[in-house]
Order: structure tokens, then sequence, then C-alpha cells
């Protein structure tokens, strides 16, 4: 128990200094500098949905009141949707800048939200916007999201700028699993990391990206990405190795309406690509479980039940753990005193990951609104 105990102990002192400072949540959308003599550059939004009819509008309507002086125009791709979804979003705006297209059946060997991107994007490079901006269908933005995002592309040449959308937090299973999901993506792929140009670490958070055309076509395009389930961050490390640089920050500019009122909820958005995020490595997922295990759940168990030392160890382990939390908590407005219950909330996330290998052994990994997205051969 006392090597336990200090082996979690140094792990968590190089989390917090050595790890990028992500936990600090530091790496936000703040405004930059106003462009004034430059001419803004066209951009044109491509939004993917497939029965998104309860969110559609409210997406559509908040694209549409962009601030933004340049050419800009917005394609839905209505993927083979069921439930009316396009004729919601053209009932929702009636503006010439939208164009609704009907999605082609899904070719092998694509994830269908990358499909139609590639649909949408085929639609929109004859215009030759000089940048695309993919946008999920449950997020909802604030009238200077797209000028903001522009000034900071402009303003240091990078290849994309991402935001992390401010998830919904209200429902008891938010509050308890939603500030956890973003600390523990910011662990993973540190902000600042991600937007050193010096640094191979590469993300991005797919609801939400500005992208060169020019950056994707040297890439060769969504289809270099096409069987992607964790399609953001794959984009983002192409544009990476390729030689563009990009940047990744919370926001509340956008901000996500999905609804996750339920545990089960919350579960299968993360069961849906947690063991893609492992390369459907069976010797990766007991690693990352174990690992887990000794990170988060082995010091509330060892300070109380270890002896007299390692409980001192494992308790000054477990308070450093709680005061990294805090920041990303206060970001989402949530209660401090869900700092200590990070334990608790990791073993939940551990369920997660497995639940997300033993999806993918039944043939439903990646199962979003009734499709099978995981490789069946992996």
């Amino acid at each position: 128990m006392i090597v336990l105990a200090l082996v979690s102990f140094a792990i968590w002192i190089y989390l917090i200094v050595g790890r990028g400072g992500f936990w600090r949540s530091k790496d936000t959308d703040e405004p930059v500098v106003d462009m004034v003599t430059r001419e803004w550059p066209s951009v044109f939004a491509i939004v993917p949905a497939r029965d998104e009819s309860d969110v559609i509008a409210q997406t559509i309507k908040s694209l549409l009141k962009q601030d933004y002086p340049g050419s800009f125009r917005v394609v839905l791709v209505d993927d083979n949707s069921s439930d009316g979804t396009a004729n919601v979003a053209g009932a929702a705006a009636a503006d010439n800048r939208l164009a609704i297209l009907p999605g082609q059946s899904l070719p092998g060997g694509w994830t269908g939200k990358l499909w139609a991107l590639s649909q949408g994007i085929d639609f929109a490079q004859t215009t030759a916007p000089i940048y695309y901006w993919l946008s999920d269908a449950d997020i909802v933005y604030r009238p200077d999201t797209l000028r903001t995002m522009v000034l900071r592309a402009e303003k240091t040449s990078l290849a994309s700028v991402s935001l992390m959308a401010h998830l919904r937090c209200q429902s008891p299973a938010e509050r308890l699993l939603i500030p956890a999901f973003i600390f523990f993506f910011q662990m993973l792929y540190p902000f600042r990391w991600v937007n050193d140009a010096r640094k191979a670490t590469a993300a991005a958070a797919g609801g939400c990206i500005l992208v060169r055309r020019d950056s994707l076509e040297k890439i060769g395009g969504i289809t270099s990405i096409r069987s992607a389930l964790i399609d953001d961050c794959a984009l983002a490390s192409r544009l990476k190795q390729s030689g563009g640089k990009i940047w990744l920050g919370l926001s509340r500019r956008a901000e996500s309406i999905r609804i996750y009122d339920y545990f089960a909820d919350i579960r299968h958005m993360v069961a849906r690509s947690a063991y893609a995020q492992l390369g459907y490595s069976p010797l990766l997922l007991l690693g990352t479980l174990l690992g887990m295990g000794v990170v988060y759940v082995a010091p509330p168990a060892i300070a109380l039940l270890g002896c007299p030392f390692a409980r001192y160890v494992a308790l000054v382990t477990w308070i450093c753990m709680a005061l990294s939390f805090m920041p990303t908590l206060k970001f989402y407005s949530a209660s401090w005193l869900l700092a200590p219950l990070l334990p608790l909330i990791a073993a939940c996330y551990i369920g997660f990951t497995l639940d997300s290998a033993l999806q993918y052994l039944a043939r439903r990994g990646g199962l979003w609104k009734g499709r099978v997205q995981a490789p069946r051969d992996a």
C-alpha cells in the first residue's frame, strides 16, 4: 500500500506540474484584436445532421445570426433523417444563405458524419471559400463566434481553430459527470500543448472547427480520415503533421444543447468512442483500466484503509486531485463539493470504457442514430 500510495502521489505531482497546466482551464476563446484594413475571408459553414429535428432549428438560427462582415453561407447536409430534420431546418429560417442538401447513401469505409461533411464540402467548394466551418447540429453560437474565430486564425496564420463547446450541465447526471469529461479530455490533450507548434500533441473539438480550405486540401481532404470515429482529433493530427498550426480552447460562445438527462445518456456518449481511442486493443484497455485505478481509485481507498504512512500520502494525493478539478468545476459553474468525488466519477468512466469494449465485441461499436460505425475487423 505504501508503494502504491507513493506511485499515485508521484503521478499526480507530474500531472499537476508537468502536463501543460491542463487543469487550470486557462485556454479560452478570449477576444482578439479586430482587423481594420484586411478584407474578411469568405466562410462556408457545413452542418451534418441525422435525426436532429429537436435541435436543428436553434443551430441554424444561431449560424445565420452571425455578425460576420465577410461572405458567409451555410449548407445543411441531411444524412438520411427519418424525423423531418430538413423540413424543420428549412422552416426555421427563410434565408438565401442557407442551402439544404439531401445526403447520399453511406458508402463502405466511411463514418456517417464524415461522409455528410464530405458531401457538404463538395457542395461548398464551388464557391472556393477561404474557410470551412464544420459545426455539429446541436451547437448554438453567440453572434460574434465566427468573427472571433476568423480573427484568431488570421492573426496567427492558423490552419484550424476549434472551440470546445460548453456542454449542457443542468440535470443531476450532467452536473456529476460532464465537468469531469472536459477535465479528462484536457488531461489527455493539454490545450497548451495542442496550441504549441513545437509539440506533437494534436486535438480538436468536433462540434466546432474552423479550417482553412487549402490546409484541408493539403492533407487530402476529409477522405483522408473517412473511417475515423474520433474524427476531430484525427483531423487535427493530420493538419499538425502537415505543418499547419492549430488552436483549441474552451468556450462559452459555443454551447451544446444536447440533453443528457440520465446516467445512461452519458454512458452511451462516452462508450461510443472510448474503445476506438484505445485502438481497439485489449492490452491498452487493460492498461487503461489499471492505470485509472491507480491514479483515481487507489488514493481514497488507501486513505481509508491503509497503514498510517500510506494513509497520509494517499490523503495528500486525494486533496491534490480534488484541487486540480476545481477550475473545471468553476468553469462549469458546478459546486466545489464535487471535487472530492472525482475518484467516484472516474470509477464511472472506467465502467464506461469497459462498456465501450463490450459494445464493440457485441458488434455495436460506435453506435449512433441506428448506425454501427466501428470497424468489425480492427
